[in-house]
């Protein structure tokens, strides 16, 4: 797994992939957790307000590794990927 991210193509493509997660968990715990409130049960509403936490959390984790993958793209002496996958 190491050797996946130490490419700044496959760490790029995994921190897209860990924001739009991180958004979606965001979006769908406010909604659930402050629209549903209602409706759903206290273990639902736990696991929605999870959501509004750990969401955020990716979202921020996610933006840093693209600022990562970005800054070691931009080197010029840049080794080729070996797991290209």
């Amino acid at each position: 797994m190491i050797e996946f991210l130490s490419c700044p193509k496959n760490l790029l493509r995994v921190s897209g992939q860990m924001l739009i997660v991180g958004l979606l968990m965001l979006l769908a715990g406010i909604g659930a957790g402050y629209g549903l409130e209602g409706q759903l049960s206290i273990a639902a509403l736990v696991i929605a307000h999870s959501g509004v936490v750990i969401g955020p959390t990716l979202l921020k984790i996610g933006y840093v590794m693209r600022l990562i993958a970005q800054h070691y793209l931009r080197k010029a002496d840049q080794e080729p990927c070996r797991a290209d996958a």
